[in-house]
């Protein structure tokens, strides 16, 4: 029997329930099936909403991609339709990785939540000369480390205590497989549409956590970017641990620690 997370933390009335509406939010039907995606920002969320936004019959393809960002909520489900889903699944990433892609996508790239982030940081230091290790550090502030979806713990999006299927980015070719053959959902990969990622980049490894968002831009400019890896120091692989430790044990949990960036 299906039961939602979050709903009984609280004794207000469930509209009023923060951690439960945050996870409703998050959560998109997949009307043939009568399936629950939950989507997570950085855990091939544009790939996922752009496969669901076909499916459903709101897109025809690749020249639409765009429409997806005005309708991440078009797809929300009602309470009892959230209940009634016959199947449900949510892609789970390693929490250093999926920290490090924020950094050299949403920062690097200077998009809206690069901004909003450093407004909320009174603009200091300057845009340019942010590091990852500084973005780190800054997330040990209570207000900054759920100020945005990018970087908010993936446990926060969960909107059932167990899911159908749980998938974990680091092997994303099984869930490409098992979710056309569960529920006939075909995954069409987004990547080259969105430029999030860092495939098309020679990766470069040693001690890059002090490369300031400029620094890497320019490499990026001449095809080259840090290794995940390379951002962390020992310092800040202790602070995750301590920050994202609910997830990195779920993730342990559902997926053993292999695909973890650091054990």
């Amino acid at each position: 029997m299906k039961r939602f997370k979050y709903s009984s933390l609280s004794m207000v009335a469930l509209q009023n329930n923060p951690k439960h509406q945050f996870a409703m939010k998050h959560a998109l039907l997949e009307f043939n099936s009568n399936s629950l995606y939950t989507f997570i920002p950085k855990n091939a969320c544009s790939t996922l909403r752009f496969s669901l936004a076909i499916r459903n019959g709101c897109i025809a393809g690749e020249q639409d991609f765009n429409w997806i960002h005005n309708n991440n909520n078009t797809f929300n489900p009602t309470l009892k339709e959230a209940f009634k889903c016959q199947y449900s699944f949510v892609v789970l990433r390693c929490p250093f990785r999926r920290l490090a892609s924020v950094f050299l996508d949403k920062f690097v790239a200077k998009d809206r939540q690069a901004w909003i982030y450093w407004d909320n940081q009174q603009r200091k230091p300057d845009l340019d000369e942010l590091s990852f290790s500084d973005f780190v550090k800054s997330l040990m502030q209570p207000y900054m480390f759920k100020l945005d979806i990018h970087w908010r713990p993936q446990v926060d999006f969960l909107l059932f205590d167990s899911y159908s299927d749980y998938f974990c980015l680091e092997s994303f070719s099984d869930a490409i497989h098992t979710l056309k053959q569960q529920i006939g959902f075909e995954v069409h990969d987004a990547r080259h549409l969105s430029g999030h990622g860092i495939e098309r980049f020679d990766l470069i490894e040693g001690s890059n956590s002090k490369l300031t968002v400029q620094e890497i831009h320019n490499l990026k400019q001449n095809g080259t970017c840090p290794a995940p890896e390379s951002l962390y120091s020992t310092e800040l692989v202790e602070i995750v641990k301590k920050l994202y430790k609910d997830d990195i044990d779920f993730y342990r949990l559902k997926f053993g620690e292999d695909n973890l960036l650091f054990k």
